[in-house]
């Protein structure tokens, strides 16, 4: 325990800022991801960031204007559900299409403003004008999104991007069964969290915040359907 505090103690020093960290018997050190770099996180992958930091590093303004370098290997009615189909693409194919016209349907009805309304292709990125950044952190600093459906489709969003950024592991993995995880993910998390009606109005920041996942989603979804599995992203089905 003695030397875990030490360790721990001369840890916090360097990322504080990105990491809490806790000593427990009989000696593990755990790290936690800040809300704020967790939130800056998902805004890079809004902004297209996926597939370059394994070249040379993310930078992005953390909480307190400190410079976080992510580096590697670091309709507004309920869905019908998705039909079963022996290829699996399909479902993954339909999670990405659903995601867009999400994003722009949010941008008509004036909840979200992208620069250009309507895409001719799959996006690499969505272009927000307002807002900028997405409210990820309540006024507390603290991620808003906390439903258990939310912070699934957040942890599958980091298995695969851990995936992609990470040579050593990408050789192995199964990139079909992870795209469907994540669609899989995705379509629970649109079941079980709104964003229209009473959230839109009542808690238009946690609508926007949700919107931001479904963005971050749809660029993860159209990296490995486009890059790793060698299919289209559509825009609509």
């Amino acid at each position: 325990m003695e030397l875990a505090s030490a360790i721990a103690s001369d840890l916090s020093g360097i990322c504080e800022d990105v990491f809490s960290i806790q000593v427990v018997p009989p000696g593990w050190i755990h790290f936690e991801l800040t809300h704020s770099t967790l939130a800056t996180w998902l805004q890079s992958l809004v902004e297209g960031s996926l597939g370059v930091w394994g070249k040379q590093g993310s930078r992005e303004q953390g909480a307190g204007g400190k410079e976080v370098i992510f580096n590697s290997p670091p309709c507004p009615l309920r869905p019908a559900p998705v039909p079963f189909v022996p290829n699996p693409q399909f479902a993954v194919q339909y999670a990405h299409a659903r995601c867009c016209s999400l994003v722009l349907l949010a941008h008509r009805e004036g909840l979200i403003k992208l620069r250009e309304s309507v895409p001719n292709t799959s996006p690499d990125f969505w272009d927000v004008i307002s807002p900028n950044p997405i409210p990820w952190l309540n006024c507390d600093g603290t991620l808003r999104l906390n439903h258990p459906d939310e912070r699934r489709l957040i942890d599958e969003l980091i298995q695969v991007v851990d995936n992609i950024e990470c040579p050593d592991v990408g050789g192995s993995v199964k990139w079909e069964k992870v795209a469907l995880n994540l669609s899989q993910a995705f379509e629970k998390f649109w079941s079980n969290c709104r964003i229209w009606g009473e959230v839109k109005i009542t808690s238009p920041e946690l609508a926007q915040a949700r919107l931001g996942l479904l963005m971050a989603t749809q660029s993860v979804l159209r990296y490995v359907l486009e890059e790793n599995l060698g299919v289209f992203a559509p825009l609509e089905l």
